[in-house]
């Protein structure tokens, strides 16, 4: 099989009838209209066509948030860690939310398992990571 390339980029829109294709094409400064003789069949293979590269791109996948679990805590309203960035975000109660980059995943699971959020956090995350603020709920 020889694949032809074409540019099809004039077309602006196509019919079938009585075994003919009809095509309208724009030509710049006018519109042709022509008549080929073709089956049905071509007509709609043009119409699958257009459905195939008129389908929207698909779009990178989006980054999942990072799940939060619930905290008790007078600090933390929920934390949560992903591992693969070694990022752990924390919401805390007043609704501001930070993410702290570089944690290991020791840390994390020290963290969560800590008696006291609050006093875990303060001794061993609060100004040892870089953060960023997230959101403000």
């Amino acid at each position: 099989m020889k694949l032809s390339k074409m540019d099809l980029s004039s077309l602006i829109a196509i019919a079938h009838s009585d075994g003919y294709l009809q095509l309208l094409l724009d030509r710049g400064d006018e519109i042709e209209f022509l008549e080929i003789p073709a089956p049905i069949q071509a007509y709609e293979g043009l119409r699958e066509l257009n459905e195939i590269v008129s389908e929207p791109a698909a779009l990178p996948p989006q980054e999942e948030p990072i799940a939060l679990l619930p905290v008790s805590s007078s600090m933390a309203a929920a934390i949560a860690y992903d591992s693969h960035e070694q990022t752990l975000q924390v919401e805390f109660r007043n609704g501001a939310v930070y993410q702290y980059f570089g944690v290991d995943e020791e840390t994390w699971e020290d963290f969560y398992s800590s008696d006291s959020i609050g006093s875990f956090f303060n001794q061993q995350i609060k100004g040892r990571f870089d953060c960023e603020q997230i959101g403000d709920e």
